[in-house]
């Protein structure tokens, strides 16, 4: 393990029951990630999605990659960042290959296709026990609050 979750919240800003990035497991700044996230049957999102037929929202999925692509900019830029934090600005190419239920142990990979000071395309893409299962770029630029 490169981060646990307490090492994760000190860069980015979600926190439980938000927080879909159990930890970190490689890390090549600047460049690409591999993170993990267990989708446990008490997850919240279960109850209602869908009763009786449990799946992970695709959404909570794109969240989760979303993240993942956060944590690997802040990582790799942050000291760069006078004030604010990179946030997700769009999607593109977003694709669902198969459903995750409770239980899954999903693998987050991210690695950034370009980037500049203040936005960044991240390709990102979910797997659960090797078979691809979501796939999405994502657009992330700095975000200014207050």
């Amino acid at each position: 393990m490169v981060m646990n979750k307490e090492d994760i919240k000190k860069l980015i800003p979600h926190r439980e029951p938000f927080l879909f990035v159990d930890e970190v497991v490689h890390i090549e700044p600047g460049v690409s990630i591999v993170a993990v996230k267990s989708f446990e049957p008490s997850e919240f999102f279960f109850k209602g999605h869908f009763p009786g037929h449990p799946v992970v929202p695709g959404v909570i999925i794109v969240e989760a990659l979303a993240q993942v692509g956060g944590i690997l900019v802040c990582f790799s830029f942050g000291n760069e960042f006078k004030e604010g934090l990179p946030a997700l600005a769009g999607l593109e190419n977003v694709r669902f290959r198969k459903p995750v239920l409770p239980g899954d142990r999903v693998t987050l990979q991210a690695h950034i296709l370009r980037g500049r000071s203040r936005m960044w395309k991240i390709r990102g893409d979910a797997f659960v026990e090797g078979v691809k299962v979501a796939e999405a770029d994502i657009l992330a630029s700095l975000f200014h609050s207050g």
